[in-house]
């Protein structure tokens, strides 16, 4: 079932599917990401599972955002969504996504049973001496339109994606080219893409902020380190950062993947799969 869900004061796309009694995942995408990049993932996660997939504010077909990008909204749209299932749900995060989903766990962990998290967004204290995005979002906003308005966004948005996965992935598009360019020409998205990169650093920054107030409960999380685009030092200093966060619970594992590159639910959909069956299978504890 697709849908358009309010989420806060927000509204986003969701797409769901999967037994409605099934154990409940809350899939999140990465900066600028869409729905249909979990396909291959939640084609391994619906006979068992109730799946819900969702685009951030702006993104993939969901409405334009009320609010810019930030943690806290973002968080607030994860719990608005977790909340709707009125169980706990296990968060499926990727990238940037990482941040939203790990503030949640911290900030309601009632919501939360367990982790995925999908090559995640890892930055070893970041600091923002300046707050950009406040500024950026209302231009990147006024250059999405216009580009949607010239339609230009139907040749740049689709560009950019194929440029994007050929970096992030060895596999082609999980969707057809009409579905791809319905997102990508959009200049809505477009303008959304350039916001998040803008709020990045300011979301890692607030992150840090929670994590000095809040403590990770002890649910289960497996991390998925992608090692297929990074090489040398850097490859170490990725998983460095990838095992950090997944001592952050005593449940915590990581598991590296030498063959995928940063789009793992495209690469690796199988690690995905096997990672919500570890997450499921182990007995969390309480939260407190």
């Amino acid at each position: 079932m697709t849908e358009i869900v309010n989420a806060g004061r927000e509204q986003v796309h969701v797409v769901e599917e999967g037994p409605p009694g099934g154990p409940p995942l809350l899939v999140g995408s990465g900066l600028g990401g869409a729905w249909f990049d979990w396909r291959p993932s939640t084609d391994l996660l619906r006979d068992r599972h109730r799946v819900v997939v969702f685009d951030r504010p702006g993104l993939g077909l969901s409405p334009a955002a009320q609010a810019p990008p930030s943690l806290r909204r973002d968080t607030g749209v994860l719990a608005a969504l977790a909340e709707r299932e009125r169980r706990p749900v296990t968060l499926v995060a990727h990238s940037m996504a990482a941040f939203h989903a790990e503030a949640l766990a911290r900030l309601r962990p009632e919501l939360v049973q367990g982790l995925v998290l999908v090559d995640p967004s890892c930055e070893h204290e970041p600091r923002v001496p300046v707050r950009i995005s406040p500024l950026v979002t209302p231009v990147a906003t006024a250059a999405g339109a216009l580009l949607g308005v010239t339609r230009l966004a139907r040749v740049v948005g689709p560009l950019g994606r194929r440029l994007v996965l050929k970096r992030t992935s060895v596999r082609d598009e999980p969707v057809s080219g009409d579905v791809v360019r319905s997102v990508y020409g959009r200049g809505t998205v477009l303008g959304t893409v350039v916001a998040e990169e803008a709020a990045y650093r300011e979301m890692a920054a607030d992150l840090e902020d929670v994590r000095k107030r809040r403590p990770f409960p002890p649910v289960p999380m497996v991390v998925l380190t992608a090692l297929g685009d990074v090489e040398g030092g850097k490859a170490r200093e990725w998983a460095e950062g990838h095992r950090r966060l997944a001592e952050m619970s005593p449940h915590g594992s990581q598991v590296e993947l030498p063959d995928a590159r940063h789009m793992v639910q495209l690469d690796r959909p199988d690690a995905v799969a096997d990672a919500v069956a570890a997450v499921l299978g182990h007995p969390a504890e309480a939260a407190g």
